[in-house]
């Protein structure tokens, strides 16, 4: 655990190498830390841009890299397809990729919004008729205000906010990233497993709003 919280630090170092990445994904393959490293790697990338100038692939520590599929897919994927046939041809592709670039690059951004939005409101929507259960989750990112949680299996994620955790007054201590009680030192750390309950669910921001369950008489439902 002391090794886990280590690397989520040191992915914040900005001297880290893609072979440094490369290291760790095969390092923790199909351990229980996998998916929680992998966002945080997700994370601390840079979003991918389409460029004419060849920059490599700095994740696959590639001097060379482009990609492309059917040319029926996407418009970038059609560009490459109409670069390589001008080389085939023994001629030059005319256009201003620079433009084309910065305009596929934008679009596709939209475009992933777009869908990001989508997926959101579906979870929302989903969980409406579950307020009030409870769930086993995943502490993927901590905060001042609170920490957010990963439900196990659903994947969907939302805010246990740090004045409703119950017992004592929890501070966030941002260089160790770490939410703990000025009195039962209790700590809640990215990576920790917890259970939780759906208390609110804001259908026009589409965001969750959960808190840590306390035993109390009666019977919850449980997922």
């Amino acid at each position: 655990m002391k090794r886990f919280r280590e690397t989520t630090v040191a992915l914040d170092n900005p001297s880290l190498t893609s072979r440094s990445y490369q290291k760790l994904v095969a390092k923790i393959e199909g351990k229980p830390e996998e998916r929680i490293l992998s966002y945080l790697m997700l994370r601390s990338l840079k979003q991918a841009r389409y460029s004419d100038q060849n920059v490599g692939h700095f994740a696959l520590a590639a001097p060379s890299y482009t990609h492309f599929t059917s040319p029926i897919r996407r418009y970038p994927d059609l560009i490459v397809h109409r670069i390589l046939r001008a080389h085939l041809d023994a001629s030059r592709y005319e256009d201003d990729l620079h433009r084309i670039a910065g305009s596929c690059s934008d679009n596709e951004r939209r475009a992933a919004e777009a869908e990001r939005q989508l997926v959101e409101w579906k979870k929302v929507k989903f969980m409406m008729d579950h307020l009030g259960d409870e769930f086993s989750g995943l502490i993927i990112s901590t905060t001042r205000f609170g920490f957010f949680v990963e439900l196990e299996d659903l994947f969907i994620e939302g805010l246990v906010p740090i004045d409703t955790l119950p017992g004592d007054r929890y501070q966030y201590h941002e260089n160790i990233r770490k939410i703990i009680g000025q009195r039962n030192r209790r700590q809640f750390s990215i990576g920790d497993k917890v259970r939780v309950r759906l208390d609110r669910v804001d259908a026009v921001e589409k965001k969750l709003q959960f808190s840590l369950p306390q035993t109390a008489p009666g019977r919850k439902k449980k997922r």
